[in-house]
């Protein structure tokens, strides 16, 4: 063999085990409490290289387990859990790149923006936001969702 078809050999399985070890780890942080056999049926956050997928996620108080009475409050508890999972795979807000919000009741708009960008900082992640009849758990008002890679 010649030593350009070696070198383009090397390359390719250098580049082969590259990609097979990015492969996906589960970011499930101890404060989301879902290990054992009352595991939820759905990650918390999946980590495939840089970048980071995190699960739609409750305005829920992990402690209590119960969803706030303020609406604004509620809010924050979803951005701050979802705080809590990005800190879990070494990233923090601005790591953030896309957000889905989804809102029971559209008219809260501005409500959940004011504490949105309280904490996206500009330049902020790009964005949907769409009105649901509801969420999977009932009460809850607002469930978003992001993806982050690492800067």
């Amino acid at each position: 063999m010649n030593s350009q078809l070696l070198r383009t050999m090397l390359f390719l399985l250098v580049a082969t085990g590259l990609v097979a070890a990015q492969q996906r780890k589960v970011i499930s942080p101890p404060e989301f409490g879902n290990q054992g056999k009352d595991a939820i049926p759905f990650s918390p956050g999946i980590l495939v290289g840089d970048t980071l997928y995190v699960s739609g996620e409750l305005g829920v108080d992990l402690k209590s387990g119960e969803i706030p009475k303020d609406f604004d409050a509620e809010v924050r508890a979803c951005l701050d859990n979802i705080g809590i999972i990005l800190k879990a795979a070494g990233m923090d807000y601005p790591d953030v790149v896309s957000a889905q919000v989804f809102l029971t009741d559209m008219t809260q708009f501005k409500r959940m923006n004011a504490v949105y960008a309280s904490v996206f900082k500009a330049p902020r992640p790009v964005r949907v936001t769409v009105g649901v009849t509801a969420l999977a758990v009932p009460g809850a008002h607002i469930e978003i969702m992001v993806t982050a890679q690492r800067r």
